[in-house]
């Protein structure tokens, strides 16, 4: 199996499994798959559906749905049409479902200027109770922009929507998008709290000079040998990224860079007390739907901010995979923000569905 399939099998599975330490109250984040639409439940129990982009289209659009878990929260619903350069006059989109102009003959919806080369149509509430309901019949949802055509697959739509309505308990009741009900929706659960995490920066730690970080990288290595040989990859062009700084009064944070490729690089984590590698503690890192482990995809730790940043791709382009990020709280790392996509189909990060949510406060 080559390593993009093995790569887009193993978020495949990731999107329909969901697993964290979650902390009291926190809703359960989870994600799933419906044909050619996604979709996902965040911590606070926030959902977001989306459509992905048609396979070999000049320019992506996307159709995103999201919610908040509040019971009288209403849906918000966006279509991002992407361009090479949008032109400088007001920009309008035509959008027909099933051949069908929508949301009536000649009208025409207002395009807000994302960036250069983003335009997004911002739905009514009016519009979006209206479109959910045309699609549940319809099988093709169509724009234009400017000179630029697009199309926007329907297939999986309803069944997303449906889950989303599940997930945030709103099945039956008057304000599902899909299976409405007279139930009463003081059922829905009310959003999780939003976590807070305070990281702790280590710069001015006074640490190992670079050639003591260097030493003790190797001395860690050395360590893997005789104990766990299959715990990093080791040769030259590695050894020259391992790296080492004091991550309190009595630690270090030794990284060893342990596997390298065309467009990912993995890091590997210990918390290793002075210089002792012999006690080192390998590093938990949790994510949403994956195991725990000492490893991440090209991450970097940033001592002035105490944080981690990691982004995984599942192809060169890295329009697919899973990004995040981890704040030292003083014991260990926390998961701060998660974010994945599952299928290559041209959708960068910023589009990403997001799993995980937190407060980053800065120390006082």
């Amino acid at each position: 199996m080559s390593r993009l399939a093995w790569a887009n099998a193993h978020l495949g599975f990731a999107l329909l499994c969901g697993l964290l330490a979650l902390p009291a109250g926190a809703a359960e984040p989870t994600s799933g798959a419906f044909r050619e639409w996604l979709a996902g439940c965040d911590n606070l129990g926030r959902c977001t559906a989306l459509s992905l982009p048609v396979d070999g289209a000049s320019f992506p659009a996307m159709l995103m749905l999201q919610r908040e878990a509040r019971p009288a929260a209403p849906p918000v619903l966006t279509l991002t049409l992407k361009a090479d350069t949008l032109p400088e006059l007001p920009l309008v989109a035509n959008l027909a479902v099933d051949g069908a102009p929508f949301p009536s003959p000649g009208a025409k919806l207002t395009v807000e200027r994302a960036d250069l080369e983003t335009g997004r149509v911002r739905f009514t509430p009016e519009q979006i109770e209206a479109l959910v309901a045309a699609m549940r019949k319809a099988t093709a949802m169509t724009a234009t922009m400017a000179r630029d055509s697009y199309e926007i697959p329907l297939a999986g739509a309803v069944a997303a929507m449906l889950w989303l309505d599940e997930r945030q308990g709103r099945l039956s009741t008057p304000t599902a998008l899909i299976r409405k009900g007279d139930t009463s929706p003081t059922r829905i659960p009310q959003p999780a709290p939003l976590p807070i995490v305070t990281p702790v920066p280590t710069k001015t730690l006074r640490g190992p000079t670079k050639a003591q970080a260097k030493a003790l990288a190797a001395a860690m290595r050395e360590q893997l040998q005789r104990t766990d040989p299959d715990a990093c990859e080791d040769n030259e062009p590695a050894r020259g990224m391992d790296s080492a700084v004091q991550i309190d009064r009595r630690s270090r944070l030794v990284m060893l860079s342990c596997l390298g490729g065309a467009y990912n690089y993995t890091t590997s984590y210990w918390i290793v007390p002075g210089s002792d590698v012999a006690k080192a503690r390998k590093l938990a890192f949790q994510q949403p739907g994956k195991p725990t482990g000492n490893r991440l995809i090209n991450a970097e730790y940033d001592p002035a901010t105490g944080q981690i940043a990691f982004l995984e791709k599942g192809r060169g382009p890295g329009d697919c995979g899973r990004l995040g990020g981890y704040a030292w709280t003083g014991k260990n790392f926390v998961l701060t923000t998660y974010a994945e996509m599952p299928r290559c189909q041209g959708l960068l990060p910023d589009d990403w569905l997001v799993l995980w949510r937190s407060e980053v406060k800065a120390a006082k």
